[in-house]
């Protein structure tokens, strides 16, 4: 076990901060070798030929900066497990605060209805199905493929969602959709300007698709989406947003425009405007 920590330290302390390197150890060595948080200050367990195997293997992509998640496969939200590849992105802690807002306005709503456009993984649309045990709940996407991970994910936390495979941006998406109470999203929102800033494992290895908007266009998809909503909200619905920080006063004003109230934009715990809620005036 020391040999095998040695290594590790050997290969990724120049490329992690401490505190995220302690992470991918924490996760490998119980993953691989059931060995919990607390046993890796004693490092006097001892590996199998396989097990050093394993690790050496995964400490090989870490080397290349290909998230945890895709290299195990999985990976937990809300408390909640979800199986994750390259088809999806991997889920943020941020958008688990949306999810929070979600339940905690609608727990005396016990029949809601609910679309979440652009599911991904489905982490958002499984969640609520879990915590919001009797609520409706669709997920939609452009990817089949990302489909195919939601609908595994739904299963595996023995939920009920209805998928559905479309482009939020199509003349089509009307005649799939029906009547909603709430309508959630988060869409690709991050700029092209922004990717020189962001993590080569994120660049690297996550759907572009899922992440980018044109520069010149940064609220393509919440435009189109506000525009769905008007049409497929009942009266008094609500609408809500995972939202780039920067365009919260442009989201603000946009929802304003469209007949939208109670418009609020709120932050995350970085102190980020994060998630925006509004709700439909008819």
């Amino acid at each position: 076990m020391k040999q095998a920590l040695a290594n590790i330290h050997q290969q990724l302390d120049a490329l992690y901060p401490p505190g995220e390197l302690r992470e991918l150890i924490r996760w490998m060595m119980e993953e691989v070798a059931g060995i919990p948080p607390y046993r890796l200050l004693l490092a006097d367990d001892v590996l199998t030929d396989h097990q050093r195997q394993q690790i050496a293997a995964m400490v090989e992509r870490l080397a290349k900066k290909e998230p945890i998640q895709y290299i195990l496969g999985k990976t937990t939200f809300c408390g909640l497990p979800f199986q994750v590849n390259r088809e999806v992105l991997i889920p943020r802690p941020e958008t688990e605060e949306l999810v929070r807002l979600i339940v905690d306005d609608f727990t005396s709503h016990p029949s809601v209805r609910i679309l979440d456009i652009g599911t991904g993984s489905g982490c958002i649309a499984v969640s609520l199905a879990s915590f919001l045990p009797g609520a409706q709940v669709t997920g939609l996407d452009v990817s089949s493929l990302a489909l195919q991970v939601a609908a595994g994910n739904a299963a595996l936390n023995q939920v009920s969602v209805s998928w559905i495979s479309q482009d939020v941006l199509s003349a089509d998406v009307d005649s799939c959709l029906g009547q909603y109470d709430c309508i959630v999203s988060n869409p690709p929102y991050i700029m092209e300007h922004e990717q020189q800033e962001m993590d080569a494992g994120v660049l690297n290895y996550e759907p572009h698709q899922a992440l980018f908007v044109p520069d010149t266009d940064p609220l393509l998809f919440y435009r189109r989406i506000v525009q769905l909503a008007k049409r497929h909200l009942t009266a008094g619905g609500w609408l809500y947003f995972e939202i780039n920080e920067q365009c919260g006063d442009a989201m603000r004003e946009l929802l304003n425009r469209e007949r939208f109230s109670q418009t609020e934009i709120i932050k995350d715990y970085f102190g980020k405007d994060r998630m925006l809620k509004a709700q439909l005036v008819l």
